[in-house]
């Protein structure tokens, strides 16, 4: 068993078959740029509207050169939390977790205890799926086991943000975005984690609070 301590939580709320978003390129000062950065989640229903998507960004504004290079810290876990009871308490886990040049998905499944930090929940094989982490420039690698789909590897940042009109409606300068906007973002890339599951693991089609975090190896 392994621990791991918390260097970073972006959450976002209340899920019911729609879009939420948290964004936070390089603003969290204790990890900012460092390979532990989640700069985007998004938790949304799949296209088998069966199944649920959770999906977490780091390492954001890589340039293309750098994601040629760019991969998951194998010291950094990726954990999305589930709570289906509203209190606002992780019940459930989805655990990713690097290890050459493939990343293992555990859960979900219920933690061993809630809070910052985590001890990797799986007792055999048989509860873990793995994938290749995708190369840049290549075809995306997925995988799926009992009903689970999971992909690791680099993705363009998918987030909009017109950043220097943001600035000028910040100073007064302006009173709104442009359409079209700039995407402050074009052309950098992420690391990202998707992992695809069935509701029913989840605790079926009801209303659910779901975050992330990234923890870091003691």
């Amino acid at each position: 068993m392994k621990n791991f301590k918390q260097t970073l939580g972006i959450s976002l709320l209340l899920v019911a078959g729609l879009v939420f978003v948290a964004a936070d390129h390089i603003d969290a000062p204790a990890v900012q740029g460092g390979t532990s950065d989640i700069t985007d989640f998004y938790a949304f229903q799949g296209e088998n509207t069966d199944n649920m998507v959770f999906v977490a960004n780091l390492q954001g504004l890589l340039s293309p050169s750098a994601t040629a290079s760019a991969t998951f810290d194998e010291n950094v876990m990726i954990e999305f939390n589930i709570d289906n009871t509203g209190d606002n308490i992780e019940d459930l886990v989805i655990q990713a977790i690097p290890r050459n040049g493939k990343m293992y998905v555990i859960g979900p499944v219920a933690p061993s205890s809630p809070g910052l930090a985590s001890v990797i929940n799986a007792n055999s094989i048989n509860d873990v799926i793995f994938v290749d982490v995708t190369t840049y420039g290549s075809e995306a690698k997925v995988a799926t086991k009992n009903g689970t789909s999971v992909f690791a590897g680099p993705r363009d940042d998918p987030f909009f943000m017109d950043f220097a009109q943001y600035s000028e409606i910040i100073a007064g300068n302006a009173s709104g975005f442009n359409n079209p906007g700039s995407d402050t973002f074009a052309g950098t890339n992420v690391m990202s984690v998707v992992v695809e599951v069935p509701k029913a693991m989840i605790g079926g089609t009801g209303t659910i609070n779901t975050w992330v975090e990234s923890k870091r190896k003691q």
